[in-house]
């Protein structure tokens, strides 16, 4: 049994940790509140310019675009989206688990595809993994990140695209549902998907037929909004991992102090015993001394 010393000294140790797993926390809890906030913001952009896109195309279907083009893929970039820090439970690994899952489907070799990665932890696991990168450096992802942070990184994406050294882009990332929820998801940010497809339409559809005026004309209008549509797509994936991140940290952090909590508590039982197991021998020796005497 450990000394009440050795006891002493774990409660001290792990106090400390509880102390730091809550900062960190209260910390994390903060910082998603302004994230949720981004991304509650950010979401209605990305919709309504897929529908700009969307109602432009279904006017007219002479229009084209080279981020159109759905070519035989011969080279998949899949884009991994993680954190730069540790400590966020299951965040990063659920991300690496469901791609190689993914990879191992849909590949027979990995020269097929090819991995750009944003956040340290992704950059070490393709390193770790032996994949073919296309950023050589890491590209971090900072807590206040800005649309700025990662214009070149999606300029580099495109025009990878657009001169066919790779056939689509797919990019895997944790989505916000809320505090307690965030999912794995991957999807195709080029080529973009015809979402224009038309359905049957109802009877009041049918009667309101509303007609657009393109100044200067559709397909200028079009080659101005796909690269814009591209660039916030993928920085809204962006936004949505890093409120993820922070979700999942809380959560982590949460855990990690109820642990400590629950070990405290057990040790300072181990402790009282120790102490009543010496007081017990001491009053024994204190009684067994004076009989002596006697």
């Amino acid at each position: 049994m450990a000394s009440m010393r050795e006891i002493k000294s774990r409660i001290t140790a792990t106090k400390k940790t509880a102390q730091i797993t809550k900062a960190m926390h209260m910390v994390s809890a903060s910082k998603l509140k302004k994230a949720e906030g981004v991304i509650k913001s950010y979401r209605p952009l990305v919709y309504k310019l897929r529908e700009m896109i969307d109602n432009l195309l279904t006017s007219d279907d002479a229009l084209n675009h080279p981020m159109l083009v759905e070519r035989e893929k011969q080279v998949t970039c899949y884009v991994l989206v993680t954190s730069d820090r540790g400590l966020a439970g299951p965040y990063n690994s659920s991300v690496f688990k469901a791609f190689t899952a993914f990879v191992d489907e849909n590949h027979k070799s990995n020269d097929e595809f090819i991995v750009a990665t944003i956040g340290f932890k992704a950059y070490s696991f393709a390193r770790r993994m032996n994949y073919k990168m296309l950023n050589e450096d890491i590209i971090n992802v900072r807590d206040d990140i800005q649309f700025i942070d990662f214009k070149e990184v999606i300029d580099l994406f495109t025009k990878q695209f657009l001169s066919g050294n790779i056939d689509s882009i797919v990019v895997f990332y944790n989505k916000f549902i809320n505090i307690m929820t965030q999912t794995v998801e991957h999807g195709q940010i080029l080529p973009i998907t015809n979402g224009h497809k038309k359905e049957e339409k109802t009877e009041d559809e049918k009667e309101l037929k509303l007609i657009y005026n393109f100044e200067p004309n559709p397909q200028a209008i079009l080659n101005h909004l796909l690269p814009m549509y591209v660039e916030n797509t993928l920085y809204g994936m962006i936004l949505e991992a890093k409120a993820s991140e922070h979700a999942s940290r809380m959560t982590a952090m949460k855990s990690a102090t109820d642990n400590a909590e629950d070990v405290i508590h057990t040790l300072q039982l181990h402790y009282n015993r120790a102490r009543q197991a010496a007081i017990t021998i001491e009053l024994t020796d204190i009684i067994g001394g004076a009989n002596a005497v006697n």
